[in-house]
């Protein structure tokens, strides 16, 4: 396992370079950020330069998601060219989509909201967004690198995985291994990884939840083993999640695009602050906004949603991080996590890139299970953001409610969502516009969607409640969805965190012998 840190002349900072969160002498290339996936010191790599370039608005407004793309991207990923960026926004978006928009914008309550769907890509799922962008820029990045190949590990609380998996499919020079809770995704979630083709991919469900799958994930990029394997093949071990920042940069972009979309429609004028609402459970999709505000666009408050695993909604209203809790399985199983890493980067540019601060907490939350921050910090935070949670009998009643009264069909994840942006403009009686991530399709929830909406949960397998609830609502099922009836299961490997290692440095060895 090689990490590549970077110094100029007696040990100047170079101009372009990415830091540990907890150490910034620990610092390097966007391109080796990328192919490292996590700091040395298991820390998350930043740009001490982000804020420093302001987009023009006014200049972004006219272009295509296709064309913004590349300019934000060069903001946020200092080192790639301009060409270089511009050529892997279209192998992941142009035909990949089934929206030419990309991510589309649609009215709610009665176009006084917004809801941003993500869920247009090839596994229906807004990790599609980032994970169609990684495999290009991964691939820019190793073209330097000599024959070194990479080995990426993710771990998946649903839907990164499956993404992750048709991002990397057949990619040179890369193999992916995803790991997965077994029992803590939906039916389709599951069968979507159980299926998965291609010569480099692997998958293997873990006894546990998402919390311990990430952990772990986390402690093998230190293994001496999976080091002294590295050596001697020439690989790099990376990373899919949002801790890469590779997979959060292009995340930034929808947020713009959709408040483009409000302006175009006349809903706002340029320069108009808005709010964001997201479901989330890794603080990534959310971090992308904080992102893309850093950048000028105009966002007043970011909502965080969560559902019972509520751990940020404490956070934002004590300052206390405190992951010792018991751990709830929920109809949004993508945002089932207590250990949200992406968090980590927040604090780092809201302490004022303070790396020792950053670090204090991190080690806090490894050793003792929770931090505190300081009461200035916390003020600073509910300058931007706004915390709330939807129980599981409030999100099934949120996908009734929106059926019933506005014809449109949530998933469960996107309901929580709801549910939050609701209570948020009730309690601060807020007039502004709110654009909700919409984040996967209802169809990969189909039975929780479906007893939500009717009342009744039939005794029926995924595929015929699939067809139940497309008859209900006369909706049209992905097909990428509804083609998995037909294909084998290629991956049914169980095992237990503690046999993780062995089974990495066996599957790594595998994959890369069969190429």
């Amino acid at each position: 396992m090689v990490f590549i840190i970077m110094q100029g002349e007696k040990g100047e900072i170079m101009k372009n370079y990415f830091n540990s969160t907890r150490n910034k002498t620990l610092h390097t290339s966007v391109k080796d950020a990328i192919l490292q996936g996590l700091a040395p010191d298991g820390g998350l790599y930043v740009t001490d330069k982000l804020g420093h370039t302001v987009l023009n608005l006014n200049d972004l407004l006219p272009m295509t998601y296709e064309e913004m793309a590349p300019i934000i991207l060069s903001a946020l990923l200092p080192g790639f060219t301009t060409n270089e960026l511009e050529t892997a926004v279209f192998h992941a978006y142009h035909n990949s989509f089934s929206s030419k928009e990309v991510t589309p914008v649609v009215s709610i309550d009665e176009d006084k909201n917004f809801l941003l769907e993500l869920f247009h890509g090839p596994t229906s799922a807004f990790k599609d967004v980032a994970l169609q962008m990684l495999p290009q820029l991964m691939s820019l990045a190793l073209k330097n690198q000599g024959d070194k190949q990479v080995m990426i590990l993710a771990a998946t609380s649903g839907d990164t995985g499956k993404a992750a998996l048709c991002g990397f499919q057949d990619v040179p020079r890369t193999g992916i291994l995803v790991f997965y809770p077994k029992d803590g995704t939906s039916a389709i979630q599951r069968l979507q990884m159980e299926t998965q083709e291609g010569s480099n991919t692997s998958v293997c469900a873990l006894i546990g939840n998402f919390d311990d799958a990430q952990s772990k994930v986390k402690e093998l990029f230190h293994s001496p083993s999976l080091q002294a394997l590295c050596d001697e093949k020439n690989i790099l071990f990376s990373s899919a999640n949002s801790i890469n920042i590779g997979r959060l940069a292009p995340q930034a972009v929808y947020y713009f695009y959709s408040y483009f979309q409000l302006v175009k429609r006349g809903k706002i004028a340029l320069g108009d602050e808005i709010d964001f609402c997201v479901p989330t459970g890794n603080f990534g999709d959310i971090l992308a906004g904080y992102y893309a505000k850093l950048l000028g666009l105009p966002v007043h408050k970011l909502i965080v949603a969560s559902n019972a695993n509520n751990v940020l909604t404490d956070f934002f209203t004590t300052g206390t991080y405190d992951r010792r809790r018991p751990f709830h399985k929920t109809l949004s199983p993508s945002m089932d996590i207590l250990i949200s890493s992406n968090l980590e980067r927040l604090l780092y540019y809201m302490s004022g890139n303070d790396d020792v601060y950053t670090k204090e907490l991190m080690d806090s939350l490894q050793e003792n299970g929770h931090y505190t921050i300081k009461p200035s910090l916390l003020a600073k935070l509910k300058e931007t953001f706004y915390a709330g949670y939807c129980t599981d009998e409030q999100c099934k009643q949120e996908i009734h409610t929106v059926y019933e009264e506005q014809n449109y069909v949530l998933d469960p994840h996107t309901a929580v969502g709801y549910h939050v942006m609701k209570q948020y403009q009730q309690e601060e009686k807020e007039q502004r516009p709110c654009v909700l991530l919409s984040t996967a399709s209802p169809y990969k929830f189909c039975g929780q969607v479906y007893e939500a909406i009717t009342g009744t949960l039939p005794e029926a397998d995924e595929f015929a409640l699939m067809e139940l609830l497309s008859e209900k609502t006369n909706t049209e099922i992905p097909k990428n969805l509804s083609e998995l009836k037909e294909k084998p299961i290629l991956h049914n490997t169980v095992i237990s965190k503690e046999d993780m290692d062995s089974y990495v440095l066996e599957k790594t060895k595998e994959l890369f012998m069969k190429r």
